[in-house]
């Protein structure tokens, strides 16, 4: 086996490795992706990865090592974001989110590109975070699901209706984040996150996926989901559930894990070995 963070591995002439831009149908609209198929005859493991809001960082550096590792990575934009179709929205996010699961499954698909659509995982950051495991506890056939620096939208709709000033900041920094989304504004975010309320908040979500392997990232310099907010009362519930294939860690480091990327890779890597 060779280093997947340093080593690129043998090309196989048959089954190369191969990355095809790919599109889903979500709600009429047309989510564009690349998937990152390892070379060898597979069927390969299938990763998808769940950008946050705007979606600045996309995470291609973990794909390609993912890719490395034997893993097949998904990448895609979701509904009104970065030319894709459609108008933007939380509820939009995780309708997209299950329409790719859904893409994944599909035989032609799989066959074409070496997929095994029964070991897939989801790993996102930030919003992504909150959308794999709002997915994966809806959908039992997941196999495993993992959140890095998880924006905790129930609890900060709770935040937000106990004090108007917090609740205007929100609006202020969505509406700042616009620029590569399409049909929404700062007001309409803030009011769908707090019509959806406790039904988002991720602590409840810990009977659903007690029996599948969980792994939670936090960030105790981050200002955008600090850790006291959004990963330790995560860690709690999910704790005394429990959850149990919970794996837990705190990095040093900011909202993107800018200095914390080999680490980061290197943590999911060691996750992943320990899914089925």
């Amino acid at each position: 086996m060779t280093d997947p963070l340093a080593t690129d591995p043998p090309r196989d002439p048959r089954f190369p490795a191969v990355t095809p831009a790919l599109t889903f149908d979500s709600g009429g609209a047309a989510l564009p992706g690349v998937l990152h198929v390892p070379a060898g005859s597979g069927p390969h493991p299938v990763v998808v990865l769940l950008h946050g809001f705007p979606g600045n960082e996309r995470n291609f550096d973990l794909a390609q090592v993912l890719r490395r590792a034997g893993y097949a990575s998904l990448v895609f934009h979701y509904r009104g974001s970065w030319g894709a179709g459609g108008s933007w929205s939380w509820g939009h996010v995780l309708e997209d989110t299950a329409a790719i699961m859904a893409g994944l499954r599909e035989k032609e698909l799989a066959t074409t590109y070496r997929l095994d659509p029964r070991r897939v995982v989801l790993i996102g950051h930030s919003l992504g975070g909150f959308a794999a495991l709002m997915t994966a506890a809806a959908d039992p056939s997941i196999a495993a699901v993992a959140s890095v620096a998880g924006f905790d939208f129930g609890t900060v709709a709770a935040l937000c209706r106990a004090d108007p000033s917090l609740r205007e900041g929100y609006v202020e920094a969505f509406a700042g984040e616009l620029g590569p989304l399409r049909g929404t504004s700062g007001e309409a975010l803030v009011a769908e996150m707090e019509a959806a309320g406790d039904s988002w908040r991720l602590a409840g979500l810990a009977p659903l996926l007690a029996d599948r392997p969980v792994l939670l990232i936090g960030t105790s310099l981050d200002t955008v989901t600090p850790h006291e907010v959004h990963h330790e009362p995560l860690v709690t519930a999910y704790q005394a559930q429990p959850v149990k294939q919970l794996d837990h860690h705190v990095f040093a480091t900011d909202h993107a894990l800018s200095d914390h990327r080999v680490t980061l890779a290197r943590t999911i890597l060691s996750f992943l070995a320990r899914c089925p």
